[in-house]
C-alpha cells in the first residue's frame, strides 16, 4: 500500500454553504501530514469525512484502500480520531475512563488491560491517573484524550487541533507524543490553525482557505516557492 489516504475532488456542502470545495491530496503510510488554515477553512470538515463521520457531497476518499462511504466500518477499524472539542467523562477517574474506552477495542479483559497499560504510559499523568477527570487541568485532560486516541495503535491517527488552548509545557508534551508515534510507523493527520506548530511536526502540509486547497508540499518546498521564512508567510502570499 503506497498511500494511506487518498482524497480526490472532495466537496462537502451544508445546504447552500460549500465548506470544502474540490480539494485533493494523498498521505503516505507513516507520514505526518498537516492541514493548515484559519477557522472556517474546511479543515475539520475534511477530517470528519476521512474519519467517516460525514459523507462527501462529491468526490472520493480512501483510507488504506478502503472507501470511506462504501467501506465505512472497515475504515473505522483503522482510524482513531481526536476532535478539537473532545471531552472525557468527568465523574470517572482517568484510569476508569481509559478502562471503559478500552472495552471498545479489546476482545477480552487481558487485551483490555494491555491497552490500558499502554494508555497510562502515553498519558504519563503519574498518580493523578487515579483522580477524577473533573479535577484535571485542560492539559491533563488533553493528555488523557490523546492516550485514548493512540492506545489502540491505529494505522491512522486523526488529530484536530491537538494542542489548542494548552500552555507551552503541555503543548510540548503532546507534540513529543505525536513525534514518537510517527517514528513507530503510525500515520498522523493533524489539523491546526497554528501554522508554526504544523510546520514543526509535519513532513508535508496542505494549506486551505475558504474550503479550497491553495498550496501543497513539504514546509521547505513551500517556503522556497514563496520566498517565505515560515508557513504563516506562505499562507499570506499564496493565492
Amino acid at each position: 500500500m503506497d498511500r494511506a489516504v487518498v482524497v480526490q475532488n472532495l466537496v462537502r456542502d451544508f445546504g447552500a454553504l460549500r465548506a470544502v470545495d474540490g480539494i485533493g491530496f494523498d498521505i503516505k503510510p507513516g507520514e505526518v501530514f498537516g492541514l493548515i488554515g484559519p477557522n472556517g477553512s474546511g479543515k475539520t470538515t475534511t477530517l470528519r469525512v476521512i474519519a467517516t463521520l460525514l459523507k462527501p457531497s462529491q468526490g472520493r476518499v480512501e483510507v488504506f484502500g478502503r472507501d470511506v462511504v462504501k467501506e465505512a466500518l472497515a475504515v473505522r477499524r483503522l482510524v482513531s480520531y481526536l476532535p478539537e472539542e473532545a471531552g472525557a467523562y468527568r465523574n470517572l477517574s482517568g484510569i476508569d475512563y481509559l478502562r471503559f474506552m478500552a472495552t471498545f477495542y479489546a476482545a477480552d479483559t487481558v487485551a483490555r488491560d494491555k491497552l490500558v497499560e499502554r494508555a497510562v504510559a502515553i498519558a504519563d499523568l503519574g498518580r493523578r491517573i487515579q483522580d477524577k477527570v473533573r479535577t484535571y487541568s485542560k492539559g491533563m485532560t488533553r493528555k488523557l484524550l490523546l492516550a485514548r486516541t493512540l492506545m489502540s495503535n491505529p494505522k491512522l491517527a486523526i488529530l484536530d487541533e491537538p494542542t489548542s488552548g494548552l500552555d507551552v509545557e503541555n503543548a510540548m508534551v503532546i507534540r513529543q507524543r505525536i513525534k514518537e508515534f510517527a517514528a513507530q510507523g503510525t500515520t498522523i493527520l493533524l489539523s491546526s490553525h497554528n501554522m508554526l506548530e504544523v510546520e514543526f511536526l509535519s513532513e508535508r502540509v496542505a494549506l486551505l482557505r475558504q474550503g479550497r486547497l491553495i498550496a501543497l508540499g513539504s514546509p521547505e518546498e513551500l517556503k522556497v516557492r514563496w520566498a517565505a521564512q515560515n508557513l504563516e508567510e506562505v499562507f499570506l502570499k499564496a493565492d
